[in-house]
């Protein structure tokens, strides 16, 4: 593919946290035009001297086919004016936190075009909430809208001294990823789309983008809730005494997978794993498949997405890739966002359709304990999404065919 063929395409990247930034700078690394957004009561710090400095790309960048492309890119458009950075784009890449998903849909569904393909990184139940949002308020507007399991690679911003250095570190880039849209029938369309979208190179030169079966399949396919909910709360004591009574540590070296994961704690992810399949295929969708031995490991089921299947760090051995990713408080993300947005679908999903998750459950409740929140009250709902009032036929009809039906 040639630069020519990418700077045909202009990308609207909403968010300018870590994974905004990142695909931000790849797809213009890569040719794309590129315009980078962030809300305005955000963009007076995440967006600050971005238009003259630029985001510089650097960091492993591991992956299996050695994939690398680093350096600093300078964007065609830096602006917290969301109307003048879709205006015309081809192609959205929303690359927030679920948790601000609903904020961002319901100012951009206004302003969104007929043929423009809406790419969520990471999906995270959000193709769900955006549908909801543009069939209450635009219903007649012709999109493509899609997401991931997750982003393309694993990204932090690079501070020093506390300051933002508008770098990013790139730990690895995915040689796979799952995607899916709603509905189905879009879905060659969407994925085709991948190719035009300079993040994705990493993916489309490795194995290539995977379909998953209908967004469900990429929801319960996010490895982010199996991973990081369990080794966190399991892992909390070694969390908060690391730097602290652990002599000669430093605190900012602390990794769940480097410094928790054992194998007890691979057999409290794999029996969260396998109530997700139960979960998957009661209701006739799918999910990315492991064997057992994947779990036990400390890269678990993290490997494969940048060293592709067989990929394993033994627990006798350290994980370097993995030094200093966290998480550094039980107010992590890891807790805050991937309970009450993955773990609590899936109680919801459970409860709905008759599957036990008493680990999942668990989960939930030691999280809530830990971090003084109720995430039984403040859990994502099947409503919010629209899907509460629907059986399993009329799911899988909305998710295949995109044929709703309302709540009487």
């Amino acid at each position: 593919m040639t630069k020519q063929h990418l700077a045909d395409y202009t990308i609207a990247v909403l968010g300018a946290g870590a994974v905004g930034r990142s695909v931000a700078a790849d797809c213009k690394l890569a040719g794309n035009q590129v315009r980078l957004f962030d809300l305005p009561e955000f963009a007076g710090e995440s967006l600050k001297d971005l238009d003259k400095t630029g985001i510089e790309i650097q960091g492993f960048e591991l992956g299996k086919y050695n994939f690398k492309r680093n350096g600093i890119a300078k964007f065609d458009l830096v602006s917290d004016d969301l109307a003048k950075v879709v205006a015309g784009a081809q192609i959205i890449l929303v690359a927030v936190p679920s948790v601000g998903h609903q904020t961002f849909f319901e100012r951009l569904v206004p302003l969104l075009e007929d043929g423009q393909i809406i790419h969520i990184i990471p999906d995270n139940f959000g193709s769900l909430r955006l549908r909801k949002v543009l069939r209450e308020t635009r219903p007649d507007v012709d999109v493509i809208v899609g997401g991931w399991s997750s982003a393309p690679y694993g990204t932090r911003i690079v501070k020093e001294a506390g300051i933002d250095t508008k770098r990013v570190f790139l730990r690895y880039r995915a040689v796979s990823l799952r995607g899916a849209s709603l509905p189905s029938t879009d879905q060659e369309a969407f994925l085709k789309s991948t190719e035009h979208i300079g993040c994705f190179d990493s993916v489309t030169f490795g194995d290539g983008p995977v379909g998953g079966k209908t967004v469900l399949d990429v929801g319960f396919s996010n490895v982010n809730p199996t991973l990081h909910c369990p080794g966190t709360i399991l892992g909390a004591a070694v969390m908060e005494n690391y730097g602290r009574v652990f002599g000669g540590n430093d605190k900012s070296d602390f990794s769940i997978y480097s410094h928790v994961y054992t194998e007890s704690v691979s057999a409290v992810q794999y029996s969260f794993y396998q109530e997700e399949i139960e979960l998957a295929e009661k209701i006739g969708v799918d999910i990315a498949r492991y064997p057992k031995e994947t779990f036990y490991s400390r890269s678990n089921i993290l490997g494969p997405e940048y060293m592709g299947d067989g990929a394993s760090a033994p627990f006798d051995e350290q994980f370097p890739m993995a030094f200093g990713t966290g998480p550094f408080s039980i107010q992590d993300r890891y807790v805050t966002e991937d309970i009450p947005v993955g773990c609590h679908i899936y109680h919801e999903l459970g409860q709905k359709f008759g599957v036990k998750t008493p680990v999942i459950d668990s989960i939930i409740t030691l999280g809530s304990a830990m971090a003084g929140i109720d995430f039984d009250q403040t859990g994502v709902t099947l409503k919010e999404l629209g899907i509460g009032h629907l059986d399993r036929a009329e799911l899988l009809d909305y998710l295949e065919n995109g044929n709703y039906k309302e709540e009487a």
